[in-house]
């Protein structure tokens, strides 16, 4: 079967400046999935689910507010809050997928498109390893030569080594053939980090996604020790925690043009 949604093989990297440097880089595979075409998805791969076990599966919980109203509706309903119109257009999601039940995604990108294939908005859907999830919705006014560039106010408390007064710099490449997104974080003293993925498109199959599995074996679980390990080597660094304040209010920062929550 021919589905619009995707695999994208790659990789992500981290480098720091401050106060240490330190710099990590890890191969990765994603799922692009067209949040309308997730059941026919599933029904048209064996290695594939929607809310049950296998070698890969997507389950619904695991973005959004976790409840029940579908992803679509939610994510429309931040449209509407932010005052994006798509007329119902496509939402495709680049996350990856959980790995024989267990799944991870530091972040997971909504890309909201317009009927007539333009991309309107994208939300950025943050997690961290307490548990917790934020968003970013930003509108995208233009993407001349294919780049988007954002940016907005932090707002949510993601590594322990990071303050809260910072901001985010966005640089994206929409998913196509290739899919790519740097995030320069920095504070009152500058560029304090970059961030950034990039993977190439495959035809979503089962062949493909198996192949993805066995060169990328237990996938998440390797991301979330990943995480842990680079934490335990800056804390050998000697690179300070900070505490943890509580979650923003709203699972949703609607960003205005100047980068703030509108």
């Amino acid at each position: 079967m021919n589905f619009s949604s995707k695999l994208y093989v790659g990789s992500v990297m981290h480098r720091r400046s401050r106060p240490r440097a330190h710099r990590l880089r890890y191969r990765v595979f994603w799922m692009l999935l067209d949040l309308d075409e997730i059941g026919a998805v599933a029904r048209g791969l064996r290695l594939f689910s929607r809310n049950r076990f296998n070698v890969a599966s997507f389950h619904d919980a695991d973005h959004g507010d976790g409840g029940a109203r579908s992803l679509r509706d939610q994510v429309e309903s931040h449209l509407r809050d932010a005052g994006i119109e798509t007329g119902h257009g496509p939402i495709k999601l680049l996350c990856m997928p959980r790995i024989f039940g267990y799944g991870f995604n530091p972040l997971s990108i909504f890309f909201c498109y317009r009927h007539d294939g333009a991309l309107a908005a994208i939300l950025y859907e943050v997690h961290n390893t307490f548990g917790e999830r934020h968003s970013y919705m930003i509108r995208v006014d233009s993407n001349g030569g294919g780049i988007i560039e954002q940016n907005c106010d932090k707002a949510f408390y993601v590594s322990p080594f990071m303050d809260m007064d910072m901001t985010y710099a966005f640089r994206v490449t929409a998913p196509a053939a290739r899919v790519s997104v740097a995030i320069r974080a920095a504070d009152q003293d500058g560029l304090l980090l970059v961030a950034a993925l990039r993977g190439d498109a495959v035809a979503l199959t089962d062949v493909a996604l198996l192949r993805a599995v066995m060169t990328h074996p237990l996938l998440t679980l390797k991301v979330v020790g990943a995480i842990h390990w680079h934490a335990f080597r800056l804390l050998l660094k000697g690179v300070r925690l900070r505490a943890r304040p509580a979650p923003p209010p709203l699972p949703v920062s609607i960003i205005n043009a100047k980068g703030s929550s509108a």
